[in-house]
């Protein structure tokens, strides 16, 4: 890991997300659906429901769309069926890929994520074969130069399950998937706002890519990233610029 800087990662995949915006809507009015559909219309008591709306609003998205997209989900309104998949598989130098994905059609969807998997020099795994290298959590980063003590008091008085410094100088605060948004809430009312800030599925150990084998790599997430039905894609491969 000498010489990878986090923040530089960071900053590179939120480059990546902001020329993705116009995906973006799509996929937050699929998660919507689908979170409404699971755990009903309600996002006091619905946390997936609650986390989508939040993202929703960071990007955005009209109030209207939100809540039309609740309304399908709940059964207000007609609307398509998604189904939830996750496909596992491996790519350059053997760096685990997962990808998250919301379908109408299971048949067009593997087919698709495998084809990308195989044109760009990885393979799909089974079930299972690298989940175990990511953890679902809450993850905050942020700038270098933050008050780190004031940021971890009102952190884990919020309910934070880790923060650490990276050698960058960049502050990262990990939380549970359920806690993440009183968590990021607490922060930012504090004045303690995060560069980066998701739910995601991190990586207990990454892979540094650099020259070729980072082209390669970054190759391969784009072509899954780009596939209409995928939501999100995690990966332990860090590709360095």
């Amino acid at each position: 890991m000498a010489g990878h800087s986090k923040w530089a990662n960071i900053q590179h995949r939120k480059g990546k997300q902001d020329a993705k915006r116009g995906k973006i809507f799509t996929r937050l009015i699929k998660e919507i659906t689908v979170a409404a559909r699971m755990g009903g219309g309600d996002a006091g008591a619905n946390p997936r429901l609650r986390l989508a709306i939040e993202k929703a609003r960071e990007n955005n998205m009209p109030k209207d769309t939100v809540e039309n997209a609740i309304k399908r989900g709940s059964g207000q309104l007609e609307g398509v069926n998604y189904e939830e998949l996750r496909y596992e598989g491996y790519g350059i130098n053997g760096a685990a890929v997962m990808v998250d994905c919301m379908t109408d059609n299971k048949t067009r969807t593997v087919a698709e994520v495998r084809h990308a998997f195989s044109k760009n020099g990885g393979n799909m795994g089974t079930d299972g074969s690298v989940s175990f290298l990511f953890k679902h959590c809450g993850q905050m980063v942020f700038a270098p130069g933050t008050d780190e003590n004031g940021l971890m008091e009102v952190a884990l008085d919020a309910g934070a399950e880790d923060i650490s410094n990276n050698d960058d100088g960049s502050i990262e605060v990990i939380t549970a998937p359920h806690d993440f948004v009183n968590v990021k809430q607490a922060l930012e009312a504090a004045g303690y706002k995060p560069e980066f800030a998701e739910v995601t599925m991190k990586p207990a150990d990454e892979v540094i890519f650099t020259g070729d084998d980072a082209v390669k790599m970054q190759k391969l997430l784009d072509a899954l990233e780009n596939l209409d039905d995928v939501q999100e894609v995690y990966t332990t491969a860090v590709i360095e610029e």
